[in-house]
């Protein structure tokens, strides 16, 4: 199994509140449990993003846990299929930049990649195999 991992997804695992850091651990530790192998997949976009917090920060540790994180999975690079695919996304569903970016990274990488991500705007992405990350209300 394959699973594409938005940038929200990472984040809310390495340093999100309790209630979201545990629904992503849990919603992946689920997914990875059903397969006997997982590829882990993440944009470009998704490592600029999650790195951004941690330099501005200074917290070397933080970024330590990332760029770790980033040396064991696929990054799927922004290249011109991807950018095209995008272009489509966007006009086609009105998708912010980002957005698009994230959706055409996973549809580019694989036909059958579950996109994780807490974001239910991507249902409307024809295609995509949307998975969310939904913390539990108290």
């Amino acid at each position: 199994m394959r699973l594409f991992l938005d940038a929200c997804a990472l984040i809310y695992r390495f340093e999100g509140a309790a209630a979201f850091r545990t629904a992503a651990i849990e919603t992946l530790a689920q997914m990875c449990a059903q397969q006997p192998s997982v590829e882990l997949m993440v944009s470009r976009l998704s490592v600029l993003e999650c790195r951004v917090k941690p330099l501005r920060e200074g917290d070397a540790a933080l970024l330590k846990r990332y760029d770790d994180f980033f040396a064991s999975v696929h990054i799927v690079e922004l290249n011109a299929e991807v950018m095209d695919a995008a272009t489509q996304l966007r006009a086609r569903h009105g998708l912010k930049t980002p957005y698009a970016l994230q959706a055409a990274s996973a549809l580019v990488a694989s036909d059958r990649a579950l996109f994780v991500t807490a974001d239910a705007g991507f249902y409307k992405v024809t295609g995509l195999d949307v998975r969310l990350i939904a913390p539990s209300q108290p």
